[in-house]
């Protein structure tokens, strides 16, 4: 199967040859994609499982074979992950290669190698990634005590994630729970890849390719719950297996309503309609339908071919700037009509009614979020959540609540339950560093399943 031809004719991004040519650099190299010259400050001669306090913030982290560890860079905070100068540089380029074709996952800000500590003697090297603002890891959710249908609405963000890598043609042969970092997404969530260090673009990816990702995943998420069950952190509920199994019954479901073909009598074209409004309802943008008639010229079929996710968010953006998950952009512009109809402005353009819903409504409920909260709550989530809230309230006291009122006693009834224990944080770093096996107190290459990976290439 040849590579998808993007990589190739991308002027920026290497392809996977390129990138097994190179050898690592004998003295400090930053490969960077943006320029911030306080990154060339940080302590590069130092294990990064060593690094002082004062540089490290404490977010909650997935469990990783490697040493990570969130950092503030000037302004920024960016995730390092110290892994060796092959991967490092195949999975920045791969998250490079994925920014470029706009599918969900973290950006990539450089790769330093050449490291070497006050001895002379080489480090690995550091992947850097921009962190992920408001996004955690799914145990750091689990934490939190969330309701029983968590974990399905966890998998159904991880098949929507899987659905749209598959459609750009990335095979990702490490699918996991743990390889992704969620974002509440209203009353969902929705799912980025965090880890590309075994993926690998294609033009199109083949059944077998799909359906392999797909059985690691199932196998990889079962596993993932039981050790919640066990740590007690999974509600005695949920069933481990069945979870594991509604993944693979997600993606062939959207899979199928994305790429499979319907056929249709001449007297029923109105069902193409139909067809395209569903996977509006999905979160799909069509941009275009492929039609052939069949001989007898009685039947037509249809077939989606060019499908783009983020049918709301992508409205919303164009009328407000807004860029937010897909079912917040639904539930936002829901309260844009209400609006709209509220003010009897039905007949009036919707771009001018749509600022000044984010003038009065939008931006006033907004900026009441507390200091102390703003790092734990996304802007329009809180607006979802205050409008949950409103609805709520109103159906309480027979009549309607007006948003500055619900604001107000979300924030005091509600809000604590997005802030995380600082005792939960550390329990949930300690054991992401419980799965690290290449601290360079006893690490050793040769039982390193990753470096054998490459090593055999």
């Amino acid at each position: 199967m040849e590579q998808d031809p993007r990589l190739t004719n991308a002027t920026s991004v290497k392809s996977g040859d390129d990138v097994a040519e190179q050898t690592e650099p004998r003295a400090l190299t930053i490969t960077s994609a943006t320029a911030n010259p306080r990154m060339f400050t940080l302590p590069w001669s130092l294990p990064l499982a060593r690094w002082s306090e004062d540089l490290t913030v404490n977010l909650p982290r997935g469990i990783s074979r490697h040493v990570v560890r969130f950092v503030r860079v000037g302004d920024h905070v960016d995730a390092l992950k110290e892994i060796s100068f092959r991967s490092a540089t195949r999975e920045y380029e791969m998250l490079r290669s994925l920014e470029k074709i706009d599918v969900p996952s973290v950006k990539p800000i450089a790769v330093v190698s050449g490291r070497k500590n006050s001895n002379g003697e080489p480090l690995e090297a550091i992947l850097v990634t921009e962190q992920l603002k408001f996004s955690l890891p799914y145990r750091a959710l689990f934490a939190r005590n969330l309701r029983v249908d968590t974990a399905d609405k966890l998998i159904d963000a991880l098949a929507v994630l899987l659905v749209r890598l598959h459609l750009q043609g990335f095979y990702w042969g490490d699918v996991s729970l743990s390889n992704v970092l969620f974002l509440r997404d209203a009353d969902n969530f929705s799912a980025v890849l965090v880890d590309a260090e075994t993926g690998a673009l294609y033009s199109n990816l083949t059944d077998g390719q799909r359906e392999y990702d797909i059985d690691l995943a199932r196998t990889n998420i079962i596993g993932e719950l039981m050790d919640l069950h066990s740590g007690n952190l999974l509600p005695s509920e949920v069933d481990e297996i069945e979870v594991g199994n509604r993944l693979a019954d997600r993606y062939h479901e959207l899979w199928d309503a994305l790429t499979g073909m319907d056929s249709f009598s001449t007297d029923e074209m109105w069902k193409i309609e139909q067809r395209v409004n569903r996977l509006n309802e999905l979160g799909f943008d069509v941009d275009e339908l492929e039609m052939t008639a069949t001989e007898d010229g009685n039947r037509i079929n249809v077939r989606p071919r060019v499908v783009d996710a983020g049918y709301a968010s992508n409205k919303l953006l164009r009328l407000t700037g807004l860029d937010v998950q897909e079912n917040q952009a639904r539930r936002l512009l829901n309260d844009l009509d209400a609006y709209r109809t509220s003010t009897w402005r039905q007949g009036e353009e919707l771009e001018v009614v749509a600022t000044d819903w984010m003038r009065e409504i939008f931006e006033p409920t907004v900026r009441r979020i507390p200091t102390e909260y703003r790092q734990f709550i996304e802007p329009a989530q809180f607006f979802y959540e205050v409008l949950q809230h409103r609805w709520e309230m109103s159906g309480k006291v027979g009549h309607d609540v007006s948003m500055p009122e619900a604001t107000d006693d979300y924030i005091e009834e509600k809000l604590a339950e997005y802030e995380i224990d600082p005792e939960a944080i550390q329990s949930i770093l300690d054991e992401a560093d419980s799965g690290v096996m290449d601290d360079y107190d006893d690490y050793n290459p040769d039982e390193d399943p990753d470096a054998a990976v490459w090593a055999s290439e």
